[in-house]
C-alpha cells in the first residue's frame, strides 16, 4: 500500500437534515467516524478535496489518514451517499481501525496478464463474472486489489471463487458458492457464423 490519502476534517455538533443542507451549500460533506471502541464522532470534510481523492479507485480499499484539529487517526471508507442526479457526495461513513482487529472490506478483482493469456492468443475473449470481493484481514494486510493471473488460462477454462490466490493474511469474507465463476476465456464464434452465412449466399 504505497499510496497515502490524507483527509482534513472539522468537528461538528449540529444535526438534522437542515444542518446537513447548510454544510453542503458551504462546500462541506457531513461524515460520521465510528468504531475502534470509541464513541461515534460527527465531522465535515471539504467536498472538493474529497471528490478528487475519490476519483482514484485505490481510495476505496486503502487506509485513510484522518486529521481533525490536533487529533489524527486511521480509518477506512465504509459507505458513501451520493446525490441521485448530480456529481455531489452527500455523506460518508468512516470506520476507525486498530492494528490488532480484522476489518471487512470490499476490494476490486483485477485480471492480470489479460492480453498475453494463452486463450487470448488463441483467439478467445476474456469474460469477467466478478468485479469485486469481500475480504477479512488485519489493516496491515489490506490489499489494494485481488489479482487473478490469466497467463495460463486456455479457451474454455474458468477460474472459480475458491481458486483465487489470496495474499497472506487475507480471507474471503464468505464463500456462498465455491464454484462461482470469477473469470473465463470463451471462444469467439462470430467469425464462424459469418463464414457460414457467406456460403448460403
Amino acid at each position: 500500500m504505497s499510496m497515502s490519502f490524507d483527509l482534513i476534517g472539522e468537528s461538528r455538533s449540529d444535526k438534522g437534515k437542515g444542518a446537513s443542507r447548510r454544510l453542503r451549500r458551504a462546500g462541506r460533506v457531513p461524515a460520521i467516524v465510528y468504531g475502534g471502541k470509541k464513541a461515534p464522532v460527527m465531522v465535515t470534510l471539504p467536498h472538493t478535496q474529497l471528490s478528487l481523492q475519490m476519483e482514484n479507485p485505490a481510495f476505496y480499499s486503502h487506509i485513510l489518514n484522518l486529521r481533525v484539529g490536533a487529533d489524527s487517526e486511521q480509518v477506512v471508507l465504509k459507505d458513501v451517499q451520493r446525490h441521485p442526479s448530480k456529481p455531489y457526495i452527500q455523506h460518508i461513513d468512516l470506520l476507525r481501525i486498530r492494528a490488532d482487529e480484522k476489518i471487512r472490506m470490499t476490494v476490486a478483482v483485477v485480471f492480470l496478464n489479460e492480453e498475453t493469456a494463452k486463450g487470448v492468443k488463441m483467439g478467445g475473449a476474456v469474460l469477467g463474472h466478478i468485479t469485486e470481493v469481500e475480504i477479512d484481514c488485519l489493516p496491515g494486510d489490506l490489499p489494494e486489489f485481488i489479482g487473478v493471473d490469466l497467463a495460463n488460462l486456455n479457451i474454455g477454462e474458468t477460474v472459480h471463487l475458491s481458486e483465487i490466490a489470496l495474499p497472506a493474511g487475507v480471507e474471503l469474507a464468505h464463500l456462498p458458492d465455491p464454484d462461482l465463476p470469477v473469470v473465463s476465456i470463451e471462444e469467439i464464434r462470430g467469425g464462424e457464423g459469418e463464414a457460414e452465412g457467406g456460403k448460403e449466399d
